[in-house]
């Protein structure tokens, strides 16, 4: 393993226990398993707890990724910002859409579904970050 992939591994590890840490407190005790109105959308509970959990975590990986883990890239700050941005996006609908599968089609629990679908995005995340976001020349 080398060292890049250590502190993905740590860096990611962490935020990502972070972001299920404020899913299962905002699902469970925030907003108590109910729907979530916003205007006229209305979210069903386990989607919303994901949505906010992404909102604070995201700055966070954000600079982990850019301070600790991809040091060097020769991309502009805001350029590595957007890149993240975009593959965050793709996470997040890949998120999305499997846990709208785990929860409603398989009848996971939705801590349980979560935890299952950030093992299967990881790969895609830091194969993306690594080669999109924080290339190197």
């Amino acid at each position: 393993m080398t060292l890049q992939m250590y502190r993905y591994a740590a860096c990611g590890g962490g935020n990502t226990a972070l972001n299920i840490l404020i899913y299962f407190i905002t699902y469970n005790y925030i907003l108590r398993k109910e729907l979530l109105h916003v205007g006229s959308l209305t979210f069903t509970p386990h989607i919303a707890a994901f949505l906010i959990a992404f909102c604070i975590t995201f700055p966070i990986g954000f600079y982990l990724s850019m301070f600790v883990v991809f040091q060097g890239s020769y991309l502009r700050r805001r350029v590595q910002l957007l890149r993240y941005f975009l593959v965050a996006i793709a996470c997040v609908f890949l998120n999305y859409l499997l846990l709208k599968f785990f929860v409603e089609r398989m009848g996971l629990f939705p801590t349980p579904a979560l935890m299952v679908t950030a093992g299967i995005v990881i790969l895609f995340s830091y194969l993306s970050q690594r080669h999109f976001s924080f290339r190197k020349g």
